[in-house]
């Protein structure tokens, strides 16, 4: 099969092409800040390595440098043009070995044999709460033998599929860590809107269901239990011929596509 998604909770999944292994927005914390991991066990150590790494943005959910770090030396790790500068926890990381690229909108980056290309998001992907605005949230299309778009978190706009171009398996965010998504994310309606526009051949629903705020368990549960199911059923009406796997923590599918 052409390529084998796994997804290992959040926004973290391995994307295995051509025999070659991406790991996207890594996040193995039992706990960050205010978020505690809810369902699924912390990925098992098969699920560092990787021969690159895709970094959206720099919340640190997505960028966590604790999980970084746990990537063996020579891992390859992509990250928003400026990263260096707005997390200098990076520099530490490239100084014990890591190799840092930094990539913005509609650069490509081949990882043997396999290239990568980056694609706009529509997000606030600065290190929160006071880094500047300096570094873009990014996506990434995988192009090997299958063309696979990581969409980071991102909202909706009317240029996505034109701007991220022809994909064969979306890997889409569904909802988040709390009761309410602010702007510039996709909930489960969005994320349906968005599959429609860019017709792939199969579609994950990823960013859910995984970590919650301490003390919030009995708040809302549904937000965090249904976006999986929601995306489900609004993919059934808004873009019926492509097939989507809602997966379980530490699952892995390999889609059918059409090369």
């Amino acid at each position: 099969m052409p390529v084998e998604v796994t997804w290992w909770g959040h926004a973290t999944c391995t994307v295995e092409d051509s025999g070659i292994r991406f790991l996207t927005d890594p996040l193995f914390a039992r706990r960050l800040a205010h978020l505690r991991r809810r369902r699924g066990a912390p990925p098992p150590p098969e699920a560092t390595v990787a021969e690159a790494v895709l970094v959206s943005h720099l919340h640190s959910d997505h960028l966590h440098l604790p999980s970084l770090a746990r990537l063996a030396p020579g891992t390859r790790i992509l990250v928003p043009r400026g990263a260096p500068e707005a997390v200098p926890g990076l520099r530490r990381l490239a100084g014990a070995g890591l190799r840092l690229t930094e990539v913005a909108p509609g650069d490509e980056v081949t990882v043997e044999g396999v290239t990568v290309r980056a694609v706009p998001a529509r997000h606030d992907g600065r290190r929160l709460p006071f880094g500047p605005h300096r570094s873009p949230a990014l996506g990434y299309v995988v192009e090997g033998e299958a063309r696979t778009y990581f969409a980071g978190d991102t909202g909706l706009f009317d240029t996505m599929a034109e701007e991220v171009g022809p994909v064969d398996v979306a890997l889409l965010p569904v909802g988040g860590w709390g009761p309410y998504l602010g702007q510039g994310h996709l909930d489960a309606g969005r994320a349906a809107q968005a599959l429609a526009a860019l017709s792939p051949a199969a579609a994950v629903p990823v960013h859910y269901g995984t970590y919650w705020p301490i003390g919030l368990d009995g708040v809302r549960p549904h937000e965090f239990h249904a976006p999986g199911d929601e995306f489900v059923r609004h993919a059934a009406r808004l873009a019926p011929k492509v097939a989507v796997h809602r997966l379980g923590h530490g699952e892995r599918v390999r889609p059918e596509v059409a090369r």
